[in-house]
């Protein structure tokens, strides 16, 4: 069954909602250079406390160092940790031994085939991989939330190799998803803006999204 993370959460009341029509993992986005669905630690943590068991809590980082990316845990304990830029080498090795019981995601940019070889270097020591559509190269760096696709056959090429789970983001929404599922063949599926309306969760989106993948 492919999994479903809606990102960009805002509120005990987005996060419920979620959860309600078959959400299997929430994103909780901290302070970042650019994008959507910023919220505060404080509030990060009031919604994370809430996940019942087996929904996974994800807190959405722009940290880069393990120094910072713990400290930015304790602030809001979730049960996994969405790096959305690359790290230092080492880097996840010192969070695992801060934190043992962490899940540790990476996002890839996909930008070029070169994406392959960064998902592939990095998949053996974290826990999963998510594929995105932002650009870290930027004076202003896009770290996810553009609403934009990217090249799903480099995408596929990454879901084929991976030695873990890999999530498939980036302008996804209830009218391509059947698509995407079926192109990539991806563990599962992040969205943000495809299922809000005005910045705000969208109900009815939602209903749409998860008909359309049969459940």
């Amino acid at each position: 069954m492919i999994r479903i993370k809606i990102c960009c959460i805002s509120s005990p009341e987005e996060a419920q909602m979620a959860i309600r029509y078959g959400a299997s993992a929430l994103g909780l986005v901290g302070r970042m250079p650019s994008g959507p669905g910023i919220i505060s630690d404080k509030a990060i943590f009031s919604i994370a406390k809430i996940v019942p068991p087996g929904i996974s809590s994800f807190l959405l980082t722009s940290e880069t160092s393990a120094d910072k990316i713990v400290a930015h845990h304790q602030a809001t304990f979730t049960n996994t940790i969405q790096l959305v830029d690359a790290v230092p080498a080492g880097t996840y090795a010192e969070i695992r031994r801060a934190i043992p019981t962490i899940k540790l995601v990476q996002v890839i940019h996909v930008l070029s085939e070169a994406s392959v070889t960064e998902a592939l270097s990095v998949a053996q020591e974290v826990d999963a991989l998510l594929l995105d559509s932002g650009n870290p190269n930027l004076a202003v760096k896009e770290l996810g939330g553009t609403g934009r696709t990217h090249n799903w056959d480099i995408s596929k090429d990454i879901v084929r190799q991976s030695p873990v789970p890999v999530y498939l983001a980036g302008g996804i929404h209830p009218n391509n998803i059947r698509e995407a599922i079926d192109r990539v063949g991806p563990f599962g599926i992040d969205l943000c803006s495809g299922v809000r309306t005005q910045q705000q969760l969208d109900e009815q989106k939602l209903a749409r999204l998860f008909a359309a993948i049969g459940r």
